[in-house]
C-alpha cells in the first residue's frame, strides 16, 4: 500500500509547490507530514497503512499568502478510505481561492 498527492494550482495551470500535506488517521493522529515538491507533488506521504479512513490535510493558507493571494479557504481537508492493502492510493488537488477539486487518481 502507498499514498502519494499532487497539487496544482488551478489559476495559474503550474504546480503547487511548497504545500504543507498532513496525513492523519481517524482519531486524528498525526501519521506524516511532508511538503510539495517543485512539481507540486508528494510521491510517498506513507506506506502500510491498514484498511480505514485517513485524512490528507493540505496548509493552503500559507501557499495563498506566500503568493500574495487573497484566499478564502485557510486548509483543505481530504477524507478517503483504504480498503485494499496492496493498492497505490493517489489523492490530487486541484486549487484555487475560491474552489477546489479532488478525485481518485492513479
Amino acid at each position: 500500500m502507498s499514498l502519494s498527492t499532487h497539487v496544482l494550482d488551478a489559476v495559474t495551470g503550474t504546480p503547487a509547490a511548497g504545500v504543507t500535506v498532513t496525513l492523519t488517521d481517524a482519531d486524528a493522529t498525526v501519521l506524516a507530514t511532508a511538503a510539495t515538491d517543485d512539481d507540486g507533488r508528494v510521491k510517498a506521504v506513507a506506506a502500510d497503512l491498514e484498511p480505514g479512513v485517513y485524512r490528507l490535510s493540505f496548509d493552503t493558507a500559507s501557499y495563498f499568502t506566500a503568493a500574495g493571494v487573497t484566499a478564502f479557504y485557510p486548509e483543505v481537508v481530504i477524507a478517503f478510505t483504504v480498503t485494499d492493502t496492496s493498492a497505490h492510493y493517489h489523492v490530487p488537488l486541484l486549487l484555487s481561492p475560491y474552489a477546489y477539486s479532488t478525485y481518485r487518481g492513479s
